[in-house]
């Protein structure tokens, strides 16, 4: 029987909590029979919620709290004046022991915030990354970062990779997880002097990495590479650009398919295909973003998203937990040795 894994629940996150957080549990528990969970809320809403899911109630508990952060609240007023929010009481939870991860789809930053005080940071690693699945023409990558640092140094995307590539390998299965950086042109001398320094680094690292070299946007989609890494500022920008691609032709396919009594006969004859299109870039099967670089697991679901969707992000946390992410991380990191100017050497044999 394998060991349980217990995930901290930020229950008052989201557009649609706490019912979408109780629903999309129900489905986890389900996938995952070795899942357990604690949730952090108002247990007068959470309580009739769970009444109705008995064999989840026999896997929850309850720890209430009345306070909950708001999505446009700022950080510092989280920091300090939330302090026994649900999502605070939650990532407290992972960082006493208590549980071994947190989801939340509240407020990003103040996650982000909340996890790099009360989880801190990995040995070797000096900023957490936003981490995301995306779909691709070849399977599935992982990208990071996606918006959690506007201003990275060469040694910061060197961190990255490692941390993408430890990810792609034990959580997608990748064997040999190719990286790339994503760059203004996939050309050796282009790109500014931070991702030249990255590149590199990264063909001198001495790590077992298959550094692909530099990529450009299209490439993400075409999954030229397993892992592709970025600042957070650009990873953010391609982030919502594919978002908003994604909603632009789905909506581009719905309006050609009712101009006409033939267009509309064209839809009958192509719906099983059209399906499994959606289901293909359905953006809930792709959702939970993962702070990588925490000592310990912390993912991010989308605040609109719903139940089917905050259950994967559920399925990412267990996965992560599972893998044993962080100790592997560690490993890698400590082939490194960085210096005073945090740029990254090959570590001394």
């Amino acid at each position: 029987m394998s060991k349980e894994v217990i995930l901290a629940l930020d229950a008052m996150g989201g557009d649609q909590a706490p019912d979408m957080v109780v629903k999309g549990a129900n489905i986890a528990r389900v996938r995952h029979p070795d899942l357990r969970f604690i949730l952090f809320g108002d247990e007068s809403k959470i309580g009739p919620l769970l009444r109705r899911f008995k064999k989840l109630a026999a896997v929850c508990t309850v720890q209430h709290t009345d306070e909950a952060v708001m999505s446009d609240d700022k950080i510092a007023v989280v920091l300090r004046q939330r302090r026994n929010s649900s999502m605070s009481l939650a990532v407290k939870c992972v960082g006493q022991g208590e549980a071994q991860g947190v989801v939340s789809a509240g407020n990003t930053g103040a996650l982000m915030a909340l996890a790099k005080i009360g989880l801190k940071t990995l040995p070797g690693i000096d900023r957490p990354a936003m981490g995301s699945i995306f779909p691709t023409q070849r399977g599935e990558s992982v990208m990071l970062d996606l918006g959690a640092n506007i201003d990275c140094s060469s040694a910061h995307l060197v961190q990255f990779a490692i941390m993408g590539e430890v990810f792609a390998r034990n959580v997608l299965g990748v064997s040999e997880p190719t990286v790339g950086l994503l760059n203004i042109g996939s050309e050796e001398g282009k790109g500014n002097d931070t991702i030249r320094g990255a590149a590199a680094a990264l063909r001198e690292s001495g790590l077992p990495i298959k550094f692909h070299g530099f990529i450009e946007g299209d490439d993400i989609a075409a999954g030229t590479v397993d892992v592709v890494v970025t600042d957070g500022f650009a990873g953010n920008i391609a982030l919502k650009t594919a978002e908003g691609t994604a909603r632009l032709y789905g909506g581009y396919i719905r309006s050609a398919f009712k101009r006409s009594v033939m267009s509309r006969v064209g839809y009958l004859l192509a719906r099983p295909a059209l399906k499994m299109l959606r289901d293909r870039l359905d953006p809930r099967a792709y959702n939970g973003a993962m702070f990588l670089g925490v000592n310990g697991v912390a993912v991010k679901s989308h605040g609109g998203t719903d139940y089917k969707g905050f259950a994967n992000a559920l399925d990412v946390a267990a996965d992560m937990v599972r893998q044993g992410i962080n100790p592997k991380i560690i490993d890698e990191l400590l082939r490194l040795k960085i210096d005073d100017t945090s740029e990254p050497k090959r570590a001394a044999i």
